[in-house]
């Protein structure tokens, strides 16, 4: 078998820890729509983000983490599940019932999947949510389950969640004028509900999804007029806003604290791919520029400081096992996971995933959104394993392999040229696809 399979394949990856002393207090801080381009820490120019750069120079910062979609809710889904969304039929961004069943999903989130929160809270954490949900609730879905139900003990939802907090949701809207707190003013108030989590439940070890909705468009820096539209002042606004607010939260946290920085999907517009910082696709597109993320695990004292690993393929999928491993909580027996323990990169070791990530995205043309860059439209299926990166469509046309290692820029497909890795790639990313569940029992698990 080829080297780069049997790496992607075979290979164990670092042993599951936790560390000794005190259980630290863990808040995943994800952003939304952010690229690699858009923090100064990543070689980003379109704003000063000193704060986001100091948690690179305090701790560690990754260059092949990936999301496990490039759109939110399916994104969020591996994050809390630690398996593929697609399990879930979750592939695309939740939205009205009609549009969920013309992308072949659920309404919302099965409680049944496995939850991060609730395994936490099992081991003694305390949990909350604070802030973007998007994993059910909003428009017409009235019965998706309250946070409670995924192992939360407290909840401070957008619209797009089954419980808005009302000083933001005044409308039946994601935002308006008429909220309390405005639009610009949210990544402050969801800093101060963190904060005041942490404050409140100081006797215990705390876990806390502090998910933004920012960069998202639209970008409403403030209340004074600027140039309408998505314009690259007012992301810069937006940015430099938001780092004053991570800024807050660093100052504000306990001691013994690991915060990970990361983003749910590439960024939408990417300004002549400037914010991918040169990779090709972007949000919407299985191409590096719309999962290949940033992701920065700042923990004083324990993560290394400056350190850039480079060699370290971390999916989002990968967020439950490790953080349960760093927490010391147990996974349950039963617990089906595509996610890896890879803790050991958070402390400097190496740490090498036994299996490959998978992606789907776009099941038709019809009901999914794709970049209108034509050169940023993937075909739907993804495989990354090793160094190599293969993209199909289900049916096996459009096939595309690239070699990360050496065109990390997606330029040269060499699906001829390395023909038996792109055959072994796509017999493995196709078989995965038609192991998935059917769409028929996400019909009965969320009626």
């Amino acid at each position: 078998m080829l080297v780069a399979m049997a790496v992607a394949l075979g290979l164990d990856s670092a042993p599951s820890h936790a560390q000794d002393g005190a259980r630290p207090n863990i808040v995943f801080l994800l952003t939304d729509d952010l690229g690699p381009g858009d923090i100064g820490c990543y070689g980003g120019k379109i704003a000063a983000t000193p704060n986001i750069d100091r948690m690179a120079r305090e701790g560690t910062k990754f260059a092949q983490y990936y999301a496990a979609a490039p759109i939110c809710s399916a994104s969020r889904c591996g994050l809390i599940t630690g398996n593929f969304p697609a399990r879930w039929w979750i592939t695309s961004y939740l939205q009205t019932r009609q549009g969920n069943r013309a992308c072949e999903m659920a309404d919302f989130l099965d409680p049944q999947a496995p939850s991060l929160p609730r395994i936490l809270k099992a081991s003694g954490y305390a949990t909350a949510h604070v802030g973007k949900w998007h994993l059910g609730g909003g428009r017409d879905v009235d019965n998706a389950p309250k946070f409670a139900a995924y192992g939360y003990d407290e909840g401070v939802g957008t619209w797009e969640s089954p419980e808005p907090h009302p000083d933001i949701t005044a409308t039946d809207w994601i935002w308006s004028d008429k909220d309390k707190v405005k639009r610009w003013e949210r990544t402050g108030f969801f800093v101060d509900k963190t904060l005041d989590f942490l404050q409140r439940h100081s006797n215990q070890p705390c876990f806390v999804n502090l998910w933004l909705d920012d960069p998202h468009t639209p970008w409403v820096p403030g209340p004074e007029e600027l140039p309408k539209g998505a314009t690259r002042q007012r992301l810069k606004r937006v940015l430099e806003q938001n780092d004053v607010e991570i800024g807050r939260l660093l100052d504000g946290v306990p001691q013994n604290t690991l915060v990970i920085f990361a983003s749910d999907n590439g960024p939408a517009p990417t300004f002549q791919q400037e914010r991918t910082q040169g990779q090709r696709g972007s949000k919407l597109s299985l191409y590096e520029g719309g999962i290949n993320m940033p992701l920065i695990a700042w923990w004083p004292g324990k993560t290394p400081a400056g350190r850039f690993d480079k060699t370290t393929v971390l999916g989002g999928v990968d967020m439950l096992p490790t953080l349960c491993a760093i927490a010391g909580a147990k996974l349950p027996a039963e617990i089906d996971l595509d996610g890896e323990d890879l803790s050991a990169a958070f402390f400097g070791r190496q740490a090498q995933r036994k299996q490959p990530l998978m992606w789907e995205y776009g099941r038709n043309d019809k009901s999914f959104s794709y970049p209108g860059e034509p050169k940023n439209r993937s075909p739907h299926l993804a495989v990354r394993a090793g160094r190599w990166k293969l993209i199909v469509n289900a049916d096996g046309a459009q096939r595309e392999l690239y070699d990360l290692e050496t065109d990390p820029q997606e330029t040269t497909n060499l699906g001829t040229s390395q023909h038996e890795v792109a055959n072994q790639l796509s017999d493995q990313v196709l078989k995965w696809r038609n192991s998935l569940p059917k769409f028929e029992a996400a019909l009965r698990t969320t009626r």
